[in-house]
């Protein structure tokens, strides 16, 4: 059958919404991770992004347990703050991978959750997912985390949410190595899996592959 004249041609069709995702090597300084992220936010917002994923820690990376506490931050503090601004300014929707967040029972654990924090583009928190399985490692001479030392495990899984680019499941780093989270999700009805990292080189040589 032929085309109609006023009929777009296929290749006229809109392509694929584009996400972005960035990479940082976070440090202690809170100032200096928020101006690396901030410009990789706007960078990918300008070349046509829908959604920008940021990594575990984006925030900060601590020295150790004690100096990841002190500067941890609750949701509605000056750093979560500062990204739903930007998610309003670039009017894109950020993934916002591993915060270091004081929850509602820091007072009495003294401890905080690995939160993944998804906003939409009017910048509000539309999901916030805090880390099940939480990193315990110990390789002599090479690396020794715990987690498990200063952080309190989340309580649930969040179901998949609607993005402008699919379905989306939150999940965490380590989370990569339970399928049972993953296949609940994909149950759930998710199209898209995030799992931000930050692994160190030992454990991610050893955990990436799946």
């Amino acid at each position: 059958t032929p085309v109609p004249p006023h009929s777009p041609p296929a290749m006229a069709l809109s392509p694929r919404p584009v996400v972005a995702v960035a990479q940082v090597t976070s440090t202690p300084d809170k100032e200096h991770n928020w101006c690396q992220c901030s410009a990789l936010v706007r960078e990918a917002a300008a070349r046509g992004a829908r959604l920008v994923f940021l990594p575990e820690g984006f925030d900060f990376i601590g020295t150790g347990p004690e100096q990841s506490l002190r500067l941890a931050e609750p949701l509605d503090g000056h750093t979560v703050g500062r990204y739903r601004q930007l998610a309003r300014d670039c009017d894109v929707w950020l993934s916002l991978g591993g915060f270091h967040e004081r929850g509602s029972d820091w007072d009495t654990t003294g401890r905080i959750y690995n939160c993944h924090i998804l906003l939409d583009n009017s910048g509000a928190v539309v999901a916030t997912y805090r880390k099940t399985h939480l990193f315990d490692v110990e390789l002599p001479g090479r690396v020794s985390l715990r987690e498990s030392s200063f952080t309190n495990p989340g309580p649930a899984l969040v179901p998949p949410v609607d993005t402008p680019v699919g379905k989306l499941g939150l999940a965490v780093c380590y989370d990569l190595r339970f399928p049972e989270l993953a296949l609940a999700l994909r149950g759930a009805g998710a199209q898209i899996l995030a799992y931000p990292s930050a692994f160190t080189v030992p454990t991610g040589a050893a955990h990436w592959e799946v």
